[in-house]
């Protein structure tokens, strides 16, 4: 149990860092005139999950202790959020873009970490990795009601000092944690290694290469939810946008903690069904909304977000620890990340950026967006990706890597 807290206030603390600050840059960017630019601001961060994973197979996974990588990345990381403010619309809006770059290039690589560094001192993964995992989504919630319903800071800088803040402490409070070594400790780099050959090798598995390929473009309509249910929330008239988004994760912890029991009926391949329908559900509800002006129905699609994050990522998260070995799983986990948060969502932030400019016309001097095409058009995407994948993936067991390479 003590094990459990130590790593769900990791958890606590490594997302209340991402939502501090990207649920409500949109509105801040929208504020100051930066509407176009918030499609490259959502690629940051899939740029930096792009490169993590060769950070993750060069030096976590080889030369020090995950604690200490966390720590050193988390403090870094913080600190250049604690000085985006100096360049910031005003001062020198130029540098901007570049510093929030360097957050992401630290902040991403440590998703794989807490994630990798959770499953090594854990004995379930299905039952416990959930609920300490749910930790991460109180921090998320906690992060939006104290930028946004606390400090008001949707439009305003004091977004990047809580979240700067918070990972300054995780950067500490890292060297706390258990001791987790490097799991290729004393194994000679090769250029094999170090560039996850390992990871490209499992694609010779066709059910990983489906559930490689079918994470990748679900990851493509995804990037519209990030990108701009912010703005949207704020534009159908919600006072608080972060404060109406939160609901979406107070509900994640509940199906977070019924993950283990849906585990045991759904099994991975429904569960990551499930969360992909869910996707299209709430686009749906989006598109529906934009067209009537229902509030409802905007609220009723945020509250589905513990389906479509946890029975997606999550599940996916567990489903590679589940059929790796201990030796390359760190390694696995951060091709992961580089396949969905990494390429999927940078191809869908240009697109949808891509889209949003094609829905946007200037009427009396001010920007008017169409948002029901915006939402229609990632909802039939996210449809077909589903469709795909449940008719064509099958769970199987622990992939050999051996025969895989």
């Amino acid at each position: 149990m003590s094990m459990r807290w130590k790593l769900g206030w990791m958890m606590f603390l490594e997302f209340f860092i991402w939502g501090g600050w990207y649920v409500t840059v949109s509105n801040y960017m929208a504020a100051h005139g930066m509407d176009m630019k918030i499609a490259i601001v959502f690629s940051l961060c899939p740029i930096a999950a792009i490169i993590s994973p060769f950070f993750l197979g060069m030096v976590a996974d080889r030369f020090f202790a995950s604690e200490k990588v966390l720590g050193v990345l988390s403090f870094l990381s913080g600190l250049s959020l604690l000085v985006v403010p100096i360049f910031a619309p005003g001062y020198n809006p130029k540098l901007f873009v570049p510093i929030l770059l360097v957050h992401t290039l630290c902040y991403m690589p440590t998703l794989s970490l807490t994630s990798s560094l959770a499953f090594h001192h854990v004995q379930d993964q299905e039952k416990e990795f959930p609920i300490i995992r749910v930790f991460g989504t109180i921090g998320w919630i906690v992060a939006n009601w104290v930028v946004s319903g606390i400090f008001h800071g949707d439009t305003h800088v004091i977004q990047f000092y809580v979240a700067g803040a918070a990972a300054v402490i995780l950067g500490f409070y890292s060297f706390t944690l258990p001791h987790t070594p490097a799991p290729s400790a004393g194994k000679k780099a090769t250029v094999h290694d170090i560039l996850g050959l390992d990871s490209l090798s499992l694609l010779k598995n066709p059910m990983f290469l489906i559930f490689i390929v079918c994470s990748l473009l679900i990851c493509i309509p995804l990037a519209f939810y990030y990108a701009y249910a912010s703005v949207y929330v704020k534009s159908v008239g919600f006072l608080h946008p972060a404060v109406t988004m939160s609901f979406g994760q107070i509900f994640e912890i509940f199906f977070m903690l019924l993950m283990p029991i849906l585990f045991l009926r759904l099994g991975v391949k429904y569960m990551l069904f499930a969360g992909m329908c869910a996707w299209v559900v709430r686009y749906g509800l989006f598109a529906a909304a934009a067209a009537h002006d229902l509030k409802a129905l905007v609220v009723l699609g945020i509250i589905l977000h513990g389906i479509c994050y946890d029975f997606f990522f999550v599940t996916g998260q567990i489903y590679v620890d589940r059929v790796t070995s201990p030796k390359i799983r760190g390694q696995v986990q951060g091709f992961l990340v580089l396949v969905t948060q990494g390429v999927g969502m940078l191809i869908g932030a240009k697109t949808a950026g891509f889209i949003f400019a094609k829905v946007t016309n200037v009427v009396n001097n001010a920007p008017v967006t169409h948002y029901q095409m915006l939402w229609l058009i990632p909802c039939i995407a996210a449809g077909v990706i589903a469709l795909i994948f449940v008719t064509t993936f099958h769970e199987g067991g622990k992939i050999d890597t051996e025969v895989a390479a």
